[in-house]
């Protein structure tokens, strides 16, 4: 599940669409390099930012070397990023990934459900958790709100089942999305840290809050007509949220998510403002443009068949290729 962020070379500048595929390949293969092959399977979008806003707070490029050929890019060699900020996005990626397989199997969704599968994903998540945990500790990173998000999230999403939407008992929307707020703004944060820009905290920690919002909202938007259908719980739905509102609530997020990377001190901003501020509207716009329209036969997605969108539609298939995203498990 590659995330709400998905750059397009042909809306995207040469130089910086190279400078994001730097940091995509980079990323995966840090966690080759360190974790295994299978661990590749977490490399997602939304995780890589912190990759980029590393970079983007430092006054030259970061390190790179050169990748031999892959299948993903057409078996194509790259200048891939080397450094801590796509550490750092690796071991975000496993901790989310490792939360979300054990949602699933405590869930029992799909194959999930079966106990050879569940016991296999149960043994997986442990060792993403702890590559994750300790990935984090030796870049100085506590991780505890992204371990703590998906049980937060449980706690969060029991609570309606006691209390219709409305009563003042169920938690509202903004309630909803705090811990896939809280985890996305610790990890923004601390690319300040590892770029030794410490004035940056307050406003990326900001930027962390608005990406967070925006991402769960976007999620439960793509996910509302299959969710109702399925009887999944979805946030839209149990706060009684309309897609009219829940537009007002992505349009706000996107403001503040763009007035707080205005507020950063970034030498090299372009890809950071290009992936923020550009693509995070343009996946707004994406989200309500087919909303309601999943599992009914219209709005059918029309993107041409890539390496990425062969792996993008793992998101429903409940295998782990599908397991990573910025947003809190339910």
């Amino acid at each position: 599940m590659f995330g709400i962020v998905r750059p397009c070379r042909h809306v995207m500048c040469k130089g910086l669409y190279a400078d994001w595929m730097g940091h995509l390949c980079g990323l995966c293969l840090a966690l080759r390099d360190e974790h295994g092959h299978l661990s590749r399977l977490v490399t997602n979008y939304d995780g890589l930012l912190v990759s980029v806003l590393t970079e983007a707070q430092s006054p030259t490029s970061t390190s790179r070397r050169r990748a031999g050929p892959c299948a993903l890019r057409g078996f194509k060699g790259a200048d891939v990023v080397e450094a801590e900020g796509v550490r750092l996005a690796a071991s975000v990626s496993l901790l989310l990934a490792a939360g979300k397989v054990r949602d699933h199997v405590a869930d029992g969704d799909g194959v999930y459900a079966r106990r050879p599968v569940a016991a296999g994903a149960t043994r997986l998540a442990g060792r993403w958790s702890s590559a994750g945990t300790a990935m984090a500790g030796t870049l100085g990173f506590d991780p505890t709100p992204l371990t703590a998000a998906a049980d937060r999230q449980a706690l969060l999403e029991r609570a309606p089942v006691q209390a219709p939407p409305g009563s003042g008992a169920a938690p509202g929307l903004r309630e909803l999305t705090g811990p896939t707020e809280d985890a996305v703004a610790a990890a923004f944060a601390h690319t300040a840290v590892l770029a030794g820009k410490p004035h940056n905290r307050e406003a990326l920690e900001a930027a962390g809050r608005g990406f967070g919002r925006l991402a769960h909202l976007i999620d439960a938007v793509e996910d509302l007509a299959d969710d109702r259908a399925s009887g999944a719980y979805n946030p839209l739905a149990a706060t009684g949220t309309g897609l009219d509102e829940a537009r007002r609530h992505c349009d706000a997020a996107h403001a503040e998510l763009r007035a707080a990377v205005d507020g950063l001190d970034l030498p090299r901003p372009g890809l950071t403002r290009a992936l923020l501020v550009r693509e995070t509207g343009s996946a707004v716009s994406r989200a309500f443009a087919t909303a309601g329209t999943h599992g009914t036969g219209h709005s059918p997605d029309t993107r041409p068949t890539t390496p990425e969108r062969r792996r993008e539609s793992g998101r429903r298939s409940g295998t782990p290729a599908g397991c990573c995203r910025w947003r809190a498990p339910h």
